[in-house]
């Protein structure tokens, strides 16, 4: 990594392409092109933290090269409204002091954004029609309409005097020409234009097509409902997925059901879609209140939280004690899980589940009936892509080391001449022979409540260490000389917290070791302190092998 950035010597004629975040993984699109001395930013999404992170928000990119030169970046161009592709902005708009491109719905879930973090009215941003071009000079940008589980997805075409590249954004071919709102016109023809690079997604490369559309969701949703006349149903998805809300709206209705939206993102989702003109032809969904007055077999509830997440729609439902004045799901009750696994949060779904099920709740996912169909490609659809753009140079990124590979051997083996497989920060010369220049800063921090710190954080270290091995506290109140005032106060978190056997044991264990302490250092309170953490440690790790976070509290009287 380079310690200083005003030493990269960035050819002014070249054009470059560096992955700040979203070159591997899942989460935290992020990517600029470089050209002239100017910088064009492509996204700026958020991460979604594992189990390894407890307590944090989620993830954001390091964009402090971006911040080195914030004076020559020209925008900040969204191609669609995800969260790990707009979730960032309110979190890092301050370090990058652009203008944001986007179009009309990515504009409104930006704005509440902005509105959250005080920023609303301090950045501008111009809403972009799809097929508009923005000109950012030495860029001129193309936005180019494509099919993905959310309205107006965009790919990219980027213009420079150095070459054309093409940014896909997320996308996805619908198996019924009918359905998609794909600009193929527009992708022929930059292929016949030339293009350079193509800077490609790679989620669900190596997997195979499933030849099945959102009407045909919306047909089989249609047909679950109805085997459950009698019972609360709830679906959770995507508060994304404008067009699977309107499936479940047309499933509902079919089966005379009234829609009920659970979860705070839908109802912001609801807004901006209807603001933009979606839903036109759906009546106001109801609010719990209302649906509380309506017979619980004529609700369908839409509900947040089909990842697993803390505090959502579906978490409160599979709560042991659920709010008394809202609804409560119990035995019998269904509900249809109508999304896919992000990669990471498969343990928080599991979770989920089983408290759901626990509670006699019927579960039904993709895994048994057509609920869902993804927004990414696979099977065959990379290829038809790359036979339309015949790309110089393509640049797989967002996936796993599996998709990333597939997606790299595809290209090669289609006769494209190069694929490189980028890691974050390292910087690729766009040419007919393409080079990486250098490497820059680039990593991960960790938005942990109203701090954003990086992932080596002391803090969360320990909090860590407390989830692995335990914690344990010691308080000692005693006189000048080391003399007991009164009984040892031990509180373990994670490891003997009901054992009283073995509570007793390490407390004679804790005044032995006391007692055995030189009368001429006694006075020393970091020797006291370190002879306590030492006997306790010992303690619990010949006893449960965990060697716990210790804090000891010395009391002098």
């Amino acid at each position: 990594m380079q310690d200083n950035q005003e030493e990269i010597n960035f050819p002014k004629d070249k054009l470059l392409f560096v992955p700040i975040g979203g070159a591997t993984g899942v989460g935290m699109n992020c990517y600029a092109y470089g050209y002239k001395g100017k910088w064009l930013i492509v996204d700026l999404g958020i991460g979604f933290p594992g189990d390894d992170l407890p307590g944090v928000d989620c993830l954001i990119p390091d964009v402090s090269f971006l911040r080195e030169h914030q004076a020559d970046i020209v925008g900040l161009v969204i191609t669609h409204a995800h969260e790990d592709h707009i979730g960032a902005i309110g979190y890092l708009w301050r370090d990058l002091h652009c203008p944001i491109y986007c179009t009309a719905f990515a504009k409104e879930l930006i704005e509440n954004k902005l509105n959250e973090e005080g920023l609303l009215g301090r950045v501008e941003i111009f809403q972009v029609p799809q097929g508009g071009i923005v000109d950012l000079k030495p860029f001129s940008v193309e936005f180019i309409s494509m099919t993905h589980s959310i309205p107006e997805p965009n790919a990219l075409a980027i213009r420079t005097k150095a070459g054309l590249v093409v940014h896909t954004g997320d996308w996805r071919f619908e198996s019924k020409k009918s359905e998609s709102t794909t600009d193929y016109d527009t992708l022929k023809a930059l292929g016949k234009e030339g293009v350079l690079a193509c800077v490609c997604t790679s989620t669900n490369t190596s997997e195979e097509k499933v030849n099945a559309s959102e009407n045909d969701v919306r047909d089989s949703l249609t047909k679950l409902i109805a085997q459950y006349p009698d019972n609360q149903v709830a679906v959770g998805c995507f508060a994304s997925n404008v067009k699977r809300m309107e499936s479940i709206y047309q499933a509902a209705k079919a089966n005379g059901r009234d829609v009920c939206l659970l979860g705070r993102s839908l109802w912001r989702v609801d807004a901006a879609a209807r603001a933009c003109g979606y839903f036109k032809d759906i009546p106001e969904f109801l609010s719990e209140d209302e649906a509380l007055d309506k017979p619980h077999n004529k609700v369908l509830y839409i509900c947040t939280g089909s990842q697993g997440e803390r505090h959502s729609a579906l978490s409160n439902l599979a709560a042991l004690a659920p709010n008394p004045h809202g609804v409560i799901f119990g035995k019998d009750d269904v509900i249809i899980f109508s999304s896919s696994v992000i990669p990471g949060n498969e343990k928080a779904i599991d979770l989920l589940q089983r408290k759901l099920q626990t509670k006699g709740i019927k579960i039904i996912t993709e895994r048994n009936a057509l609920v869902h169909i993804s927004g990414h490609y696979a099977g065959d659809d990379l290829k038809k892509m790359y036979e339309m753009l015949k790309p110089h140079i393509v640049l797989p990124i967002h996936g796993d080391t599996l998709n990333l590979n597939c997606h790299a051997e595809m290209a090669i083996e289609m006769g494209i001449p190069y694929a490189f497989n980028l890691n974050d920060g390292q910087m690729l010369v766009l040419k007919d022979e393409p080079e990486i220049l250098t490497q820059i800063p680039s990593g991960i921090l960790a938005v942990d409540g109203h701090q954003i710190i990086p992932l080596n954080a002391q803090v969360l270290k320990k909090r860590r260490k407390m989830m692995d091995e335990g914690t344990a506290v010691l308080t000692l109140v005693v006189n000048s000389d080391l003399n007991m005032m009164a009984e040892p106060q031990l509180s373990t978190f994670g490891l003997i917290d009901e054992n009283e056997d073995l509570k007793n044991e390490l407390k004679n264990n804790i005044i032995t070791a006391l007692n055995e302490i030189a009368p001429e250092r006694r006075s020393e309170d970091n020797l006291v302190k370190d002879v306590m953490r030492h006997t306790i440690r010992s303690f619990l790790n010949e006893k449960f092998g965990k060697k716990p976070l210790m804090d000891v509290h010395l009391i002098r009287i």
